[in-house]
């Protein structure tokens, strides 16, 4: 009888292992995986952006077409602690037609402690004030991961 418990317990014990394994794996995928989130239009950009839970910013795209025109192109977090929490991130002083938005957010700025991470109830807002509203369009892109 004892021997039996034994095999018993072993057999747990290797399904243990094995299932903490494969949580780990899919753990490390959701990690990687980047949701992206868009937005368009002809007027001002003033956007946000969210997950349910803890995140990071990956990338921001932004293209511009129509007549010619620039502005100030600014990302920011609304912070869920409040306006004395909220703050710029990141701005292009020259974005528009001609002057496309591409910011990726190296591997090595993405480990916490990160400006890239928010909490459950931030929200990146991104900004921009369109110089030729109805005559520029825009196509906004906003990649964002969960975090670790």
């Amino acid at each position: 009888m004892a021997r039996s418990t034994t095999d018993i317990v072993k057999a747990a014990e290797s399904a243990l292992i094995q299932q903490s394994a494969e949580v780990a794996l899919i753990s490390a995928r959701q990690l990687q995986a980047i949701t992206a989130k868009t937005s368009t239009g002809s007027a001002d950009i003033d956007a946000t952006f969210s997950l349910s839970l803890r995140y990071r910013l990956v990338f921001v795209r932004c293209h511009f077409a129509g007549t010619a025109g620039e502005a100030s192109f600014l990302v920011s977090v609304d912070s869920a602690g409040g306006t004395a929490h909220d703050a710029d991130l990141f701005t292009i002083t020259r974005a528009g037609t001609g002057r496309d938005v591409n910011l990726r957010i190296p591997a090595e700025e993405s480990v916490d402690p990160s400006p890239w991470t928010f909490q459950v109830g931030d929200t990146v807002r991104v900004r921009w004030t369109n110089p030729d509203s109805g005559n520029i369009t825009w196509g906004l892109e906003v990649g964002l991961a969960l975090a670790s």
